[in-house]
């Protein structure tokens, strides 16, 4: 149990997708000028995380991984689907987020338009997939672990864009200079911000 809530937190705060990896970074910028909006793009990538990161693991477990058929007999120890982990992915990653966009659409269409064409593109957000490839890099034991890996790394950049937008809110009343305005001064305060959640490594 500690080393669950040891990587539930890690993948909030250290390895933070965003202010660690730079992950997911076109619909953080466009979407975090609202705290609304960037909030129902944060829940929903929160749950397409928790849903494709723990089947992925499942998939490549039993069914990807070299000898991991085994279990259909000997003839199958030594077959190697590895090759296809990349494609797998993103074909569960897209499914899912297809079926959270119709479920969007028809049960809050008020965030279904704010969201606009950043809903569908959840499928090709960096963070999604770089959730699913890490999981594979690090190996974790047992499918518990890699959820909590998901739920943390989905409420981590939930956290971030949240905490952007909220600061870009209040910077529409700040003096900034002509030229920082828009993603000028976003890329300093993720920056910043980064700087911040590096405090956590203990430095």
């Amino acid at each position: 149990m500690p080393d669950i809530f040891n990587i539930f937190i890690r993948s909030v705060f250290i390895d933070n997708m965003v202010f660690a990896y730079f992950l997911g970074m076109c619909s953080y910028l466009a979407v975090s000028k609202s705290v609304k909006t960037a909030g129902g793009l944060g829940l929903a990538v929160c749950f397409v995380l928790a849903v494709t990161v723990p089947v992925n693991y499942l998939i490549d477990k039993y069914l990807l991984q070299p000898g991991a058929l085994a279990w259909l007999g000997e003839g199958f120890a030594d077959v190697d689907l590895s090759f296809l982990s990349l494609i797998i992915f993103i074909a569960v990653i897209a499914g899912m987020v297809q079926l959270l966009e119709m479920v969007i659409e028809r049960h809050m269409p008020a965030l279904y338009m704010a969201l606009g064409i950043f809903l569908p593109l959840i499928a090709v957000n960096c963070a999604i997939l770089g959730g699913s490839l890490f999981m594979q890099e690090r190996n974790f034991p047992t499918v518990i672990h890699s959820f909590s890996y998901a739920i943390g790394s989905g409420l981590g950049w939930l956290l971030a864009i949240t905490s952007m937008a909220a600061i870009r809110e209040r910077l529409k009343y700040a003096n900034i200079p002509e030229p920082l305005r828009g993603n000028g001064i976003a890329y300093i305060i993720t920056g910043l911000m980064g700087l911040g959640f590096m405090a956590f490594l203990g430095f």
